[in-house]
């Protein structure tokens, strides 16, 4: 119902973060794809909404409500764009903390045209009196407001146009039950391969005007974590070194020139997350260490470790979590270049 630090992590170059255009425009619109065959990666997500959408256009339907989940960075926006553009239907995009009150959501349900679609990012975090109002909003298209106080409050119901709700989210675990099982469409964004985002990057170049040798564009693609975001960034800032200290073209040399003076390592590590491999093994003997102790170790917030460095680190190998704390390995040891009694290798 409704009634009437010492390092700055934000700015982290490997951070899955929009990021701005010299202009002020947001950088990586204009490299976005506007349908699901410009679309590079998550082929299976890509064959099933590809399904799902014209068995949608041929009853004369709306799309079901769809679910994207999975890291940052990996397209879950750009795909939400993709639907509504393959739909032939308005997109509307807002996120969960945004949308601070019951009566912020009703205005923006009440405006939606018949078919259109609601992109929520970052659903996990929509309070629970706001949640309360989605729940007959997806089932039954419709909200009741509250209209006065007291014994004089009566109900009035009112109709909504039949629209498409695609939540996105991190940290699907974080979802309520209710909320998750009201998505007939539950899909998860996986991490791209080096050869996928070096097709992104030459695919980039072309759009931004940038020569790019393919041999440059896998470099940038070996060191960008899975993540398309990443390697648009790396592919900006590595065209302004490509400028200054070549002839204008991403070479695979100028690349690694760029990329090693961003503190940038070949698996794609910066500076934090080599800070937090060597705490764990020079400070603490390769584990286990609390993520706590960690944390206050570095001087970092135990959830930027935990949100931020530890999936990566975990997909590589280099880092264990044990009920005792988190643990190197000797994938980490190896890397870094550091025995196992704490001496560095010559």
């Amino acid at each position: 119902m409704i009634e009437s630090s010492d390092f700055d992590f934000e700015n982290r170059f490997v951070a899955p973060t929009p990021i701005q255009s010299d202009d002020g425009d947001d950088f990586e619109i204009s490299l976005r794809p506007k349908t699901l065959d410009e679309y590079i990666g998550q082929d299976k997500v890509k064959e099933n909404m590809k399904v799902y959408i014209e068995a949608a256009k041929k009853r004369g339907d709306s799309l079901d409500h769809v679910l994207l989940y999975g890291p940052p960075g990996l397209g879950k926006t750009t795909l939400s764009t993709i639907i509504a553009h393959e739909m032939g239907v308005n997109i509307r995009t807002t996120s969960g903390p945004a949308i601070e009150k019951p009566g912020d959501l009703a205005a923006i349900l009440t405006n939606l045209e018949k078919g259109d679609v609601l992109f929520i990012d970052e659903i996990h975090r929509l309070s629970r009196q706001v949640e309360e109002i989605l729940y007959p909003a997806l089932e039954d298209y419709k909200i009741d407001i509250i209209m006065g106080k007291g014994p004089a409050a009566r109900s009035i119901p009112i109709e909504l146009n039949k629209f498409t709700l695609i939540g996105a989210t991190t940290r699907s675990g974080q979802l309520s039950a209710p909320l998750r099982d009201r998505f007939g469409v539950i899909e998860r964004l996986e991490l791209y391969s080096p050869q996928q985002l070096c097709e992104i990057i030459m695919r980039s170049a072309v759009i931004l005007g940038v020569p790019c040798d393919k041999d440059g564009a896998m470099e940038l693609a070996s060191r960008s974590r899975g993540t398309p975001r990443i390697a648009n960034r790396f592919l900006k800032r590595v065209r302004d070194f490509a400028d200054i200290m070549g002839d204008g073209r991403i070479t695979r040399e100028i690349a690694h020139i760029a990329l090693d003076k961003l503190d940038v390592d070949d698996l794609g590590l910066d500076r934090l997350d080599r800070r937090m491999l060597e705490m764990i093994i020079k400070g603490y003997g390769g584990g286990p260490v609390g993520l706590e102790t960690l944390a206050s170790a570095i001087g970092e917030e135990a959830v930027t470790l935990e949100d931020v460095c530890e999936p990566y680190l975990m997909q590589l190998g280099f880092i264990a979590r044990t009920p005792r704390g988190r643990c190197a390995t000797q994938l980490a040891y190896k890397h870094l270049g550091i025995l196992k009694d704490g001496q560095t290798m010559l």
